[in-house]
C-alpha cells in the first residue's frame, strides 16, 4: 500500500508538473480568462490530490511502523519466551543427567555388593557342606555312642540280676 500510494504521487506530480507547463504555455499562448480560471481550478484539485495522498502515505507510513513496532515486540517476547523455556530444558536435562549419574553409581555398587554376596554364599554352601558332613559323622558317632551305651545298660541290668541271685545265696 505504501509503494502503491508513492507511485500514485508520483503519478500525481508528474501529472500537476505537465499541467503547470502547459498551464504556462498556453498562458504565453495568451489563453483566455475562463481557460486560465480552468487551469487554476485544475491545479488546485491536483494539488488537493497531492495534499491528501501525501496525508494518506504519511498515515499508512505511521501505521505500519506502529505494527512494526507491535511485531517486534513480540518477536521479542517469544523469543524470550524460548530462551527461557531452553534454559529450563536445559536445567532439567542437567538434573535428569545428574539423577542417571547417581543410580549408575548405585548400580555399581549394588553390582559390585552383589558380587561379594555370591563369593560370600559359595563360601557359606562349602561351610554348610563340610558342617553336614561334621554333622552325619556325629550323628553316626552318637548313635554309636547310644548302641554302646544300650549294650552297657544292658549289661549293668544282667549283672545285677546275676548280683542279686548270687547275694542270697552268699548270706546263706
Amino acid at each position: 500500500q505504501l509503494l502503491e500510494a508513492k507511485a500514485s504521487l508520483s503519478l500525481a506530480q508528474t501529472q500537476h508538473a505537465l499541467q503547470l507547463q502547459q498551464a504556462k504555455a498556453q498562458i504565453n499562448n495568451m489563453v483566455s480568462k475562463q481557460q486560465f480560471e480552468q487551469l487554476q481550478t485544475t491545479l488546485r484539485e491536483e494539488q488537493d490530490k497531492t495534499q491528501q495522498l501525501q496525508e494518506s502515505l504519511h498515515q499508512q507510513a505511521e501505521q505500519t511502523r506502529r505494527q512494526l513496532v507491535r511485531t517486534q515486540a513480540e518477536h521479542e517476547h517469544l523469543l524470550q519466551a524460548a530462551v527461557e523455556q531452553a534454559e529450563g530444558l536445559e536445567h532439567s536435562l542437567r538434573s535428569a543427567e545428574a539423577v542417571l549419574a547417581e543410580r549408575a553409581a548405585q548400580l555399581r555398587d549394588a553390582q559390585a555388593q552383589l558380587s561379594r554376596n555370591k563369593l560370600l554364599m559359595e563360601d557359606l554352601r562349602g561351610e554348610n557342606r563340610a558342617f553336614a558332613v561334621a554333622l552325619q559323622a556325629a550323628e553316626l558317632k552318637q548313635r554309636s555312642m547310644e548302641e554302646k551305651n544300650q549294650m552297657l545298660e544292658e549289661q549293668a541290668s544282667a549283672l545285677k540280676q546275676l548280683i542279686g541271685k548270687i547275694t542270697p545265696a552268699s548270706l546263706s
